[in-house]
């Protein structure tokens, strides 16, 4: 499909053609009333979404039948059980649905949005810098349709990496971020299908092993109630030390000739963010990456030993997941790449490894008992020698010293398994 400009698409998904009178008249239409109505934030979400659900539309998105939504409830079912005995935390699941790849965007939304509209706001920002000191108070008005502008900008591109995102994810919680409505498990089974066919593996295996993944994202992140807030804060005080590159953003406006849509196809949001190379940046990237790999570590590990000898190809499927999520999709990466933002588990293996580590020297509770409290989670350093640190854990008894919370549920019904 080709760019459209801004993100602006006339029915059918197309870009204005500049020879068609009609056309042009309808686009610079657009154009005229987005100026005029900014919207509450640094980021044109109304427009962000049309840019998706136009690329999706282009792309091909196929509704959910019966048998794909029966077929996706009966796996989550069946992942739920296979989890009992290899985890300490309850089910997490309250409803349990299949979406095209519309509904992964719309209902994942709201987080979107509050991961990314802090970056966006500094991009608006320095679009608005770029304006002599001398001249932004003869501008007025004028002021409110630069920030329209960058909001135009930005929610056309992020529109369009997120079309490109949802045509990847398998599921809601696919890249380590509770991006769903709590409590809702849900498949993406177009998607699944696809990813099936390029490991060459049967489909209803691969839809199970995406389930058991959903399903124990589900329980850690519904029966440990900080972890939620503690990854959302980690992506935001590493996003919040992001800087906008002025010189990136100028030479990218020196291209916008309003009344030619082609010179606005031209403009690439890519490249102009840039992580400070700061003590206190490279502090937020190493806990930002930890929350991730530990909560990713926890799930393959949970996940490859509740699958056992049930899947044939579980190990190649283990391996296939771990391999996707440590190197991230072309979407995630063109994500990544507008966003400044990296959701990449670079240190997922090492996470595996310490969990197995102390659900050998532990027993599965007393892994489990380690996300009652933010404070008794391994930190990046304890990666490194993964059998010395299970060793050195807190009894069971000494976690009476921390105070979970009332709505911690880390079960408590199961025997130690060592």
């Amino acid at each position: 499909m080709p760019d459209i400009p801004f993100g602006f698409a006339l029915p059918g998904g197309q870009p204005p053609d500049p020879n068609d009178p009609q056309q042009m008249q309808q686009f610079m239409a657009q154009l005229q009333q987005l100026l005029a109505t900014p919207g509450s934030g640094p980021v044109n979400w109304d427009l962000a979404r049309q840019v998706a659900a136009s690329q999706l539309a282009a792309a091909g998105d196929p509704a959910v039948n019966v048998y794909e939504r029966h077929s996706v409830e009966e796996a989550l079912r069946l992942a739920d059980l296979w989890l009992e005995p290899a985890c300490d935390l309850p089910s997490g699941i309250k409803k349990s649905v299949a979406w095209n790849r519309n509904e992964w965007i719309y209902k994942t939304l709201d987080v979107w949005q509050k991961l990314c509209d802090p970056v966006a706001g500094r991009m608006v920002g320095a679009m608005g810098d770029l304006v002599p000191p001398e001249a932004r108070a003869q501008l007025g008005p004028m002021q409110s349709m630069v920030a329209a502008l960058g909001g135009a900008l930005f929610g056309g591109q992020l529109g369009q990496a997120l079309g490109s995102l949802a045509a990847e994810v398998l599921s809601a919680g696919d890249i380590g971020l509770p991006l769903g409505p709590a409590g809702t498990a849900a498949l993406i089974p177009a998607n699944i299908k696809a990813y099936g066919e390029g490991l060459e593996l049967p489909e209803d295996e691969v839809r199970l092993y995406v389930a058991l993944r959903e399903a124990a994202h589900q329980r850690l992140f519904g029966h440990v109630p900080w972890l939620r807030g503690h990854v959302l804060t980690a992506v935001e005080a590493y996003a919040s030390g992001i800087t906008v590159d002025r010189e990136a953003i100028e030479e990218a406006m020196t291209r916008v000739d309003p009344m030619n849509p082609e010179s606005m196809q031209a403009i690439a949001l890519e490249g102009i963010f840039t992580p400070e190379d700061t003590p206190a940046q490279k502090a937020a990237l190493a806990r930002l990456e930890t929350a991730l790999a530990l909560v990713e570590g926890w799930v393959c590990h949970v996940v490859d030993s509740a699958a056992g000898e049930r899947l044939p190809n579980v190990v190649r499927l283990g391996e296939a997941f771990r391999r996707r999520r440590a190197a991230g999709g072309p979407a995630e990466q063109t994500f990544v790449a507008l966003v400044g933002l990296e959701l990449r588990p670079r240190r997922l293996r090492e996470a595996a490894a310490l969990w197995a580590a102390l659900t050998e020297h532990r027993g599965i509770s007393g892994r489990d008992a380690l996300w009652g409290h933010p404070d008794l989670l391994p930190s990046g350093d304890d990666f490194a020698d993964p059998d010395t640190y299970a060793r050195t854990q807190l009894d069971l008894g000494d976690l009476d010293d921390f105070d979970f919370g009332p709505d911690t549920d880390l079960g408590g019904d199961k025997p130690d398994q060592r």
